[in-house]
């Protein structure tokens, strides 16, 4: 095998010692492996930005391995070292050793050195400071370090529009016409506004509400449609001394408050709020999630802000196998993450999209997913795009979905799915709107992020630190700022 390890036995095990993230302890290697689905990331922190599959996973991976292309017999004529660089998540390191290991069987002359770890930054950061930069990196938006979006507003990132042009390797089809609809036509992977794409998706993970499907079997609950029956039932749960909500951290409302502005402004307005539109923050249909989001915090478990962090997220969640919390917003990683959990009698995972703002209206699923991308600062750029273009081929999809779990956004993966994971990826099919866009980028704005502004007040709305009345002005204050500052 070529794969190389770049950093010491020494270091991952310090790295062991002192880190801890969402999918547990933290390595660091060369050769072949890396992260899934961050346990957000959004997600996003993300998530993703964090994610791992199971037993369904793995049967869907070895369907997608048995109806997949093998790698081309011929040489391709590449060569080279490759530096890849990827966020380690719930989904393992074993996947990303495998597709390296493939793309370098495929490859005669390339050799891929990688390097994977929950704290990528602390890795990588103080190489790219000396103008030394991965290839190929692995780090979705709406991470606590901003790594990304540092890229992004800096314009420091590849084009890569020319790798949907390019066919997947032994494969009679180009990369955008596997890449399923909506993935690289938003304003994350083209950040710019200029038909570009910068950024290429990855792994993703409808987010929405988790619960305990068999505490509602138990009580005869039906699911809330609508929010106004979440209150009513929010009532009912808080006479039997069960809190309506939670959350892992307050970088979890990214998905949540994406959907839920998509539901009560429609899909226009809610692009003109991710531009920051002046006055948007003052229509009805913005007062209107803002009053859900102030209302949802009076319904929250109460200790959930203390635990709302890298160190203490599980507790949060813990509180959803224990049935002392009815819902939490999350991504499909969350079952990795809690598999070895303790959990209630009966206990069992359901899904839902959030329920409507009225009755009758829609409800919306953020979709979380990951992207993979270039730093301009890259030096086998070509070689680069090449590897980018083979992790779409069924033969990279089969490892990443049998090693890891992780669902890759492309053609014909639903249909080889099956049980928990059928459940989460079909929910789209099952009448939900798919939101998968972000807040504008912008030039850098000192002490003012998209973060910081709409999701980590969350924390303080709960413990009644802040009001909605402030938070909102934070918000109005931090969008004249931002919109100023729009690429």
């Amino acid at each position: 095998m070529k794969l190389k390890r770049v950093l010491s036995v020494v270091m991952a095990a310090a790295m062991v010692m002192s880190m801890t993230a969402c999918g547990g302890g933290s390595s660091s290697e060369s050769g072949g492996s890396a992260a899934g689905s961050e346990a957000k990331s959004s997600a996003a922190e993300s998530a993703p930005e964090s994610e791992a599959g199971g037993s369904e996973a793995e049967a869907a991976g070895s369907e997608a391995e048995a109806g997949g292309s093998e790698a081309p017999a011929e040489s391709s004529g590449l060569s080279g070292t490759l530096k890849v660089a990827a966020v380690e998540t719930a989904y393992g390191q074993d996947m990303w050793k495998e597709v390296c290991a493939a793309f370098e069987a495929a490859n005669e002359g390339v050799t891929v050195e990688l390097t994977i770890d929950k704290k990528l930054e602390d890795i990588i950061s103080p190489e790219m400071k000396s103008g030394v930069f991965p290839d190929v990196i692995m780090r979705a938006v709406g991470a606590e370090s901003g790594l990304t979006e540092t890229f992004v507003k800096d314009n420091n990132l590849v084009d890569l529009t020319d790798v949907l042009a390019m066919e997947v390797p032994g494969e009679s089809v180009t990369v955008g016409d596997k890449i399923l609809p909506g993935f690289v036509e938003n304003s994350i992977t083209n950040p710019y506004g200029d038909g570009k794409t910068y950024l290429m998706p990855m792994f993703y993970g409808p987010c929405g509400l988790f619960y305990n499907q068999g505490l509602f079997t138990e009580k005869g609950w039906e699911v809330p449609t609508t929010w106004d029956a979440m209150w009513e039932l929010g009532e009912t749960a808080k006479a039997e001394g069960i809190a309506l909500f939670t959350y892992p951290t307050a970088g979890y409302f990214d998905a949540f408050f994406y959907a839920l502005l998509h539901e009560s402004m429609g899909n226009d307005k809610f692009q003109e709020a991710l531009k920051y539109g002046e006055g948007i923050w003052d229509t009805p249909e913005a007062q209107a999630a803002f009053d859900i989001i102030e209302k949802l915090a009076s319904y929250t478990e109460s200790t959930t802000p203390a635990n709302a962090n890298d160190n203490d997220f599980r507790k949060n969640q813990q509180l959803i196998l224990d049935n002392k919390a009815l819902f939490m917003p999350n991504g499909n990683w969350v079952i990795g993450e809690m598999a070895d959990a303790p959990r209630a009698d009966g206990f069992e995972w359901g899904f839902t999209a959030l329920p409507a703002v009225t009755d009758g209206g829609e409800r919306a699923s953020y979709s979380f997913f990951e992207q993979i991308w270039m730093p301009a600062g890259a030096e086998n750029q070509d070689l680069g795009k090449a590897f980018i273009a083979f992790l779409y081929s069924d033969e990279a999809a089969s490892i990443f979905a049998e090693k890891g779990g992780a669902v890759q956004p492309i053609t014909g993966m639903t249909d080889k799915l099956d049980g928990d994971n059928k459940l989460y990826y079909s929910i789209y099919d099952t009448g939900a709107v798919a939101v998968m866009d972000a807040f504008a980028t912008t030039d850098p704005v000192e002490g003012v992020t998209a973060r910081s502004t709409f999701f980590d007040p969350i924390n303080s709305l709960v413990t009644g630190d802040k009001t909605k009345d402030d938070w909102v002005s934070q918000i109005k204050s931090d969008s004249d700022a931002l919109r100023a500052a729009l690429k």
